[in-house]
């Protein structure tokens, strides 16, 4: 599969099968009477009640939970559980079993069984950081690393193994500080409303063939815009999509907007691209330029389909199709569109977009047998990841009737955003064009009312919808003035 993080490859990589890992048996039937409320199938997990799960996730001395099981369980708690909430829950079972022991023959096994606790903890930190944000997680974790190095000499293993992990934990929470504060400072596109009337610009205003005129440079730069933006969504992102959904949970702490900001900021990009894509169609005065300028962007979107950059391929013709552009049909006509049909049979949305997905799992099988790190790179289209995540949540309920959770659906779920997660961790082997980069980023972008006026004015109304709609338009502009 493409590069991943060390955190990603550790808990979920050679072994996601979800097969229990060689020492790392099944939780002893006499830790818990919990244990007896989990259902396997051929040897998987696939359903429990919440406090049985919880009581599957947290070591015993004889026992370490399978890492998938605690990626997938740490993921979807949250439907069910705060995280905070989940911590104080973990923290309680560890303090009963940790009171078990010293009151039993097995007290010398006490240091055995903290340095499983702090391996979970590690685990949890490492893969879900941003959980600990917030301060009753953060006073958790810390009650839990108390209790568990009581038993640990001064300066010992144990000690060195917890403090270490909240160093890492602290740097970790810094650098998304740092990152939010970094993005929210960076200037959002630039929306030019256009003049009253007359939107096109001088024919020499400097135009995105200006900036970069071969197809290829400019899908690569796409590419890299891409994974940069992709990169900064984390699992815990993704499962929040779910959270929202679900209208029987009140446990989720809605107001926590850094939670989704990194998906809105990506869905934004796709938004900005398309209209950008529209603009500069629209802004064009000549015809016989505009139609080299539509032609560019088929060859642009083609080469970021060859790149395995489905996302801006997308929105590179969802651009091309928005009305404005897709009216001029003076234009369209001198345009060669073969190879727009073949970009526009690829993302056909018939039979649930099975053209797009039969060429995702193409790109998917080049990257797990690439020999360079080009042909790893995989950027599916957000819009459709998201809803197939949304549609999955829906088709399979939550509960099963006998009250457990269905924990197959989230097997499923965990494992879908797990392969997402893999495909952002690919760094990207183009070299960054600043120049480039910083037009695409920052170049004005004309409101929905600019790009028909625009459109209008290069090529008339041709039906009466179309009059009455620039009529309309006029009227409006000119009274608002």
């Amino acid at each position: 599969m493409p590069q991943t993080s060390v955190v990603f490859s550790s808990i979920l990589g050679p072994n996601c099968n979800r097969q229990v890992q060689p020492g790392m048996g099944e939780r002893g039937g006499g830790a818990s009477s919990g244990s007896r409320d989990l259902i396997f199938q051929d040897g998987r997990l696939t359903s429990g009640s919440l406090e049985a799960l919880m009581e599957h996730l947290v070591p015993t001395v004889d026992y370490y939970p399978d890492r998938t099981y605690i990626f997938t369980f740490l993921l979807s708690s949250r439907v069910f559980v705060p995280p905070h909430d989940l911590l104080a829950r973990v923290g309680q079972i560890c303090l009963e079993q940790r009171q078990q022991l010293e009151a039993g023959p097995e007290k010398a096994k006490l240091k055995s069984f903290s340095t499983k606790i702090v391996q979970l903890l590690k685990e949890w930190t490492e893969a879900f950081p941003y959980d600990f944000q917030d301060e009753k997680a953060m006073a958790e974790l810390k009650a839990i690393a108390h209790r568990v190095t009581q038993c640990d000499e001064e300066n010992g293993t144990v000690k060195k193994a917890i403090a270490q992990m909240i160093q890492s934990l602290l740097l970790s929470l810094a650098a998304r500080s740092q990152f939010q504060e970094l993005r929210e400072k960076l200037r959002s596109p630039v929306v030019d409303k256009g003049p009253i009337l007359k939107a096109k610009p001088p024919a020499a205003q400097k135009d995105i063939l200006g900036v970069c005129s071969d197809p290829l440079v400019l899908a690569q730069q796409l590419t890299h815009i891409e994974l940069e933006r992709v990169n900064s969504i984390r699992p815990e992102d993704l499962m929040q999509i779910i959270s929202h959904m679900d209208s029987l949970d009140n446990h989720r702490c809605r107001g926590d907007m850094t939670k989704t900001y990194s998906l809105e900021a990506y869905d934004n990009w796709f938004n900005c691209l398309s209209m950008m894509v529209a603009t500069e169609v629209c802004r064009v005065v000549k015809k016989k330029h505009r139609t080299r300028m539509l032609e560019f962007f088929i060859d642009v979107a083609r080469e970021c389909f060859n790149i395995g950059n489905f996302n801006s391929m997308m929105a590179i013709i969802s651009g091309m199709n928005l009305s404005p552009v897709a009216r001029l049909k003076k234009t369209w006509s001198k345009v060669k569109t073969a190879k727009f049909d073949v970009l526009e049979h690829h993302m056909d949305p018939s039979s649930n977009f099975c053209n797009y997905r039969t060429a995702l799992q193409g790109a998917t099988q080049r990257s797990q047998t690439a020999n360079s790190s080009r042909e790893k790179i995989v950027i599916p289209v957000f819009n459709l990841f998201v809803k197939d995540i949304y549609f999955l949540h829906k088709i399979h309920t939550n509960h099963l009737p006998n009250g457990h959770i269905n924990f197959k659906k989230f097997w499923e779920i965990s494992r879908q955003i797990h392969e997402f997660m893999t495909w952002t961790q690919v760094e990207c082997p183009f070299e960054k064009d600043k120049k480039i980069q910083s037009y695409l980023l920052t170049a004005p972008i004309y409101s929905e009312e600019a790009l028909f006026i625009a459109s209008f004015e290069s090529e008339g109304p041709e039906n009466h919808m179309e009059k009455d709609s620039w009529k309309a338009l006029r009227t409006t502009l000119l009274n608002r003035a």
